[in-house]
């Protein structure tokens, strides 16, 4: 009878500790992300744009931003400036008139430049090369114009691109509706580690894919836009492309077939249309870590040189070269 009721008490005891335990680690996990929450959100502000000078071909757009410094940058989506007449409102209701600094259209970023006296709140960068799949992340914005909300959810996917060259993005799970787009995407700390930019939705709507622009990318391109408001890149055009097997001289050869073109930039200029090949990049094999780097990485006045195989059966050599 004794050892039945020593048993009993073990039990007890262990079901108590384990629902302490439990308890205990979510109460921890829910503290790290108010904490969070509560340290970024005067650092995410609200923009809207009228159409002037359209960048897009929206009318009106409200969307979302972060203060990139203490002097009034800030940092956004150039996708939702519809024009050049902006307006920023702060967290706590405030609203500036801001003026564009420069604009990445490979990375849909733009800076804007807003003039007040009263003390801003910068944003803190983490290091998005850091970042693992499963972290828990809170998107902030002004989904749909309502306000500022928050949203949680976790790391589901680095490194995504889609087949566009120019980018690497976070994939999350947090909701990012219209209105999200320019906002931040934080992790446990507080710290930003991305931009969020786009959703992946067959209704325009939350769906659970959202993407981010990686936090070191916006501070790369953002310090480079304010520095000389431009960004220095090798931009041949929005395209995506996709890996692809074709048959040249009786051999298989690794290739990238442009899947997806816009009607801009050097690549269409030069008469390069959708299903050509690209099969070689500065004569090495055309495969997606050399475009990457090809076009990441270039330096002012180096070189970028593409044989491409149309659908016409044409090789076509192409060069292009880095300007600012």
């Amino acid at each position: 009878m004794k050892l039945f009721q020593i048993f009993n008490l073990n039990y007890l005891l262990i079901v108590f500790l384990t629902f302490f335990a439990t308890w205990y680690f979510i109460s921890n996990d829910n503290n790290k992300l108010v904490y969070a929450s509560e340290k970024s959100i005067s650092s995410v502000v609200t923009i809207s744009s009228t159409n002037k000078k359209s960048y897009s071909s929206n009318k009106n757009e409200i969307g979302s931003g972060v203060i990139f410094s203490e002097d009034g940058y800030i940092v956004t989506n150039l996708h939702i400036l519809s024009g050049n007449n902006i307006d920023v409102k702060l967290n706590n209701g405030k609203i500036y008139s801001a003026s564009i600094i420069g604009i990445d259209k490979n990375a849909d970023i733009a800076v804007l430049k807003i003039s007040t006296e009263e003390s801003l709140i910068p944003i803190n960068f983490a290091d998005s090369d850091n970042l693992k799949v499963g972290d828990k992340v809170l998107a902030i914005g002004n989904p749909y114009g309502i306000g500022t909300s928050v949203s949680s959810g976790i790391i589901s996917a680095t490194g995504r691109d889609y087949g566009n060259p120019y980018l690497q993005l976070i994939q999350t799970d947090a909701a990012i509706n219209p209105g999200n787009s320019g906002g931040a995407l934080i992790n446990e700390n507080g710290n930003l580690i991305g931009i969020n930019s786009k959703i992946f939705s067959k209704t325009g709507a939350y769906q659970g894919i959202g993407f981010a622009i990686p936090s070191n990318l916006v501070v790369q391109i953002s310090t480079q836009l304010i520095r000389y408001g431009e960004t220095k890149s090798l931009w041949i055009g929005n395209f995506r492309v996709a890996k692809v097997m074709y048959r040249q001289n009786n051999k298989i050869i690794e290739g990238l077939k442009i899947v997806e073109m816009e009607s801009v930039g050097p690549l269409y200029e030069n008469g390069i249309r959708t299903d050509d090949i690209i099969i070689n990049i500065n004569n090495e094999t055309s495969n997606w870590n050399n475009l990457i780097n090809s076009l990441r990485f270039a330096t002012l006045g180096e070189e970028l040189e593409l044989n491409i195989l149309t659908t016409s059966n044409k090789i076509l050599n192409l060069k292009f070269e880095t300007s600012s």
